[in-house]
């Protein structure tokens, strides 16, 4: 889930449920009297040489008390508009989250399909390669003809080709992953040498 938080969507929602979350709060405390300490500094004089005298000085200080009663309707409809705007904000959040969790199923699923697709075809390259090599010794000894050759080496051709799109799937997919969840891995992806070729390794 740490993941997930990484992403742009996921976390613009989070934000914008914690928003509406706080608004509550603020609509909410409104409806609490407030209590608050004034206090002002009067300056009387008829002589600019006297005017800060102590004797032309007037102070005033004490308590303020406010309590909106007669806006206790207004408040409360403040406070269920934010509650309706925190309810969708929770929905768009979820949604977020269950977009999130699709996308890096879906990735992962293609991902684990097409490296299961590249270990096939790294296993019939190994057979081709074996086939050419077994239909050559038989040419060179006089016991086959050369049209096996050629069938055996364009068997193998077709199957390294279809290696080498899948290695490029491979990564692709690898690539989805790591955008479907938000990327900023620590640390690096192995990876894993099959034949003469490398491909990107799962995470683990």
């Amino acid at each position: 889930m740490d993941l997930l938080r990484r992403r742009p969507d996921v976390r613009r929602a989070e934000q914008e449920l914690a928003a509406a979350t706080a608004r509550i709060g603020v609509a909410t405390a409104d409806l609490f009297p407030r209590f608050s300490l004034t206090g002002t500094l009067d300056l009387r004089s008829n002589d600019i040489g006297s005017l800060f005298s102590a004797g032309s000085r007037a102070w005033a200080f004490g308590p303020r008390f406010i309590w909106p009663l007669f806006d206790a309707g207004r408040i409360r409809a403040n406070i269920e508009v934010q509650s309706a705007r925190q309810e969708t904000a929770l929905t768009r959040y979820e949604q977020a989250v269950l977009i999130a969790l699709e996308d890096v199923e879906n990735a992962l699923v293609a991902f684990a399909q097409e490296r299961l697709r590249h270990r096939s075809l790294a296993e019939a390259v190994a057979a081709n390669r074996h086939a050419v090599e077994l239909s050559m010794e038989l040419y060179t000894r006089g016991l086959g003809d050369f049209l096996s050759v050629l069938e055996s080496q364009r068997s193998l051709f077709g199957s390294e080709d279809q290696m080498v799109q899948s290695e490029r799937a491979v990564v692709a997919n690898l690539i989805t992953v790591y955008k479907a969840l938000g990327g900023g891995w620590e640390g690096w992806i192995p990876i894993e040498r099959v034949g003469p070729r490398t491909v990107a390794a799962e995470g683990s």
